[in-house]
C-alpha cells in the first residue's frame, strides 16, 4: 500500500502518544530461527532500530533450530529428540555454538548496516551481548541424559540494564553458560521468557509465521485474558505453534503486563502493532480484575443506578427499568466487586450494515483507568462478528473522548434511516462515525 503524503502526515500525528507511552519501557522481543531466514528479517531489523531510536530499551532473543539442523545434517550426526527437545551431546554442541554464533554475527551485521539512502542510515546502533545467561543441566529424565541441554538458572539483570541504560540493544542466544564452564543448549523460548520475567519487562513481543493466535475456526483472537487461552489451548482449539502460546502464557502468567504475537512475515507489523490503535496481531492479557461481560436481566437495577448521575445531567437520554429490561441484551458491563462500575449499549441496524453505540458510563470513581476503552475494543469486535462495517454515536458532551478513539464528525445524513426518523433535534446530538474496515 502506497501513502500518499497526507496519510503518511496523519499516520505519524496519530502514532505520537504510543511513542510517549513506549518510551522508557523494556521490550523483549522473541524470534526463531525460521524468522532470521525469512525474506522479511532485514526490515524486521530496521523496526527495531526505530524502537531503539525512539526511547524503547529493547532485549532481543533470538533461536537457531533450522541452523542447527543444518549443521548436524552437514556433519552426519543423528539427531536425537525426546519429547521434542535436542538431546545435545558433544558434537552437537559444536554445531549448536556454531550456528548460534554465526546467526549472532549476522543480526549484529545487519544493525551495524548504514549505507545511504537506507533506513539504518546513520543510526549507529551498538549491540551488547555476553554471558547474561546462566545456564543448568537439564538432567536425566525419564531415563534420558539430555547431557548438555539445559535450562535458564539466573537472568543477570544488572548486566543486561547496564547495557540498556547506556542505549544498546542487547542481544540473546539460545545458550547459557554455567559457573563451572560448561555450556548449554537452552531453547529460546525460555531465554526470553525468563528474561522477560526477571527484567519486569512491560511487554514480550513473540514473532510468528502466523499473525497472531488463531482459534479453531481461523479467527484471529486480537485480544484475550491469559485463563481463557489456556483453556482453549487445553481444548485443542488454538491454531498458533505451541512454543509460541508457552512463552506468551508463561510470560503473562508471572505478572508481565502485556504479551504480543505477530508475524514475522508481514512488513511493518512490528510497528503497527506498537503505534496504531487497532494493532495486526494478538494481545495476550491476566485476567482482570474486574470483570468484563454481557448484560444480564439481575444488572438492570445497577445500570439505572450507573447512568443516573449522567441522564439527570442531560448526558445521556432516560431510560426507563422498563426499556432497559427490554433492550438488556445490547449491553455490555464492567463488574468490580459485584458493583457495575461501567456499560454501554449496542444497536445493530443490519440493513445498513452499522450499528450504534450509545448509553456509554463510567462510574466516576473509576473513570480514567481505560475501562471505556475496553468496552469500546469489546463492543468493535461483536459488531465486527455481525458484519458491521461502521459505528456511529450520537452525543452532547464527549464527543472530544471520541475523536480521541478514531470516530469522525458526521452529518445527520450518515445515520441509518430508521435512526434518523427518531433523531431528536432540541437535544441537537453530534453525530460521530467509525470505519471498521
Amino acid at each position: 500500500m502506497v501513502l500518499s503524503h497526507y496519510d503518511g502526515i496523519k499516520l505519524f500525528r496519530s502514532s505520537l502518544p504510543y511513542i510517549n507511552a513506549h518510551r522508557g519501557k523494556t521490550f523483549v522481543l522473541m524470534f526463531g530461527g525460521e524468522a532470521i531466514e525469512h525474506s522479511n528479517f532485514a526490515n524486521i531489523i530496521h523496526d527495531i532500530a526505530l524502537l531503539n531510536s525512539l526511547g524503547v530499551r529493547v532485549v532481543i532473543v533470538h533461536g537457531a533450530r533450522p541452523q542447527i539442523d543444518q549443521r548436524v545434517a552437514l556433519r552426519q550426526i543423528e539427531g536425537r529428540f525426546a519429547d521434542a527437545v535436542r538431546i545435545t551431546d558433544k558434537q552437537t554442541l559444536e554445531c549448536v555454538k556454531d550456528a548460534a554464533g554465526s546467526v549472532r554475527s549476522q543480526i549484529e551485521a545487519l544493525f551495524t548496516m548504514g549505507l545511504p539512502n537506507s533506513p539504518m542510515h546513520g543510526a549507529q546502533i551498538r549491540v551488547a551481548s555476553g554471558n547474561l545467561v546462566v545456564a543448568k543441566p537439564m538432567g536425566v529424565r525419564g531415563g534420558i541424559d539430555f547431557e548438555n541441554t539445559g535450562l535458564v538458572r539466573r537472568i543477570d539483570t544488572t548486566g543486561i540494564n547496564d547495557h540498556l541504560n547506556d542505549g544498546s540493544i542487547v542481544l540473546l542466544s539460545p545458550m547459557g553458560y554455567s559457573s563451572t564452564g560448561e555450556v548449554f543448549n537452552l531453547s529460546h523460548e525460555d531465554v526470553a521468557t525468563q528474561a522477560a520475567i526477571a527484567l519486569k519487562a512491560d511487554k514480550i513481543i513473540v514473532f510468528s509465521n502466523f499473525d497472531g493466535i488463531f482459534n479453531q475456526d481461523g479467527k484471529l483472537l486480537r485480544t484475550i485474558e491469559r485463563p481463557q487461552l489456556e483453556q482453549m489451548i487445553s481444548q485443542g482449539e488454538i491454531q498458533t505453534e505451541q512454543t509460541v502460546l508457552s512463552a506468551l502464557t508463561t510470560s503473562v502468567g508471572a505478572g508481565i503486563p502485556r504479551a504480543h504475537c505477530i508475524s514475522y512475515e508481514k512488513d511493518g507489523a512490528l510497528l503497527q502493532e506498537l503505534f496504531t490503535r487497532d494493532g495486526t496481531g494478538s494481545l495476550v492479557l491476566e485476567h482482570h480484575y474486574e470483570q468484563l461481560r454481557g448484560a444480564t436481566i439481575d444488572d438492570v437495577g445497577g445500570i439505572l443506578k450507573l447512568i443516573k448521575p449522567l441522564e439527570e445531567s442531560g448526558a445521556l437520554v432516560k431510560r426507563s427499568r422498563e426499556r432497559l429490561e427490554s433492550e438488556i441484551n445490547q449491553f455490555t458491563v464492567i463488574v468490580r466487586d459485584g458493583m457495575i462500575i461501567a456499560c454501554a449499549a449496542l444497536y445493530i441496524y443490519p440493513a445498513d450494515g452499522s450499528a450504534e453505540l450509545a448509553c456509554v458510563a463510567t462510574h466516576q470513581d473509576y473513570r480514567g483507568k481505560n475501562r471505556g476503552d475496553r468496552i469500546l475494543e469489546e463492543l468493535k469486535k461483536r459488531a465486527l462478528e455481525a458484519e458491521v462495517h461502521t459505528l456511529f454515536v450520537l452525543t452532547t458532551v464527549t464527543g472530544h473522548w471520541f475523536l480521541e478513539h478514531g470516530f469522525v464528525p458526521a452529518d445527520i445524513s450518515a445515520l441509518p434511516t430508521a435512526k434518523k426518523e427518531l433523531y431528536n433535534y432540541q437535544r441537537n446530538s453530534k453525530v460521530y462515525t467509525l470505519s471498521l474496515l
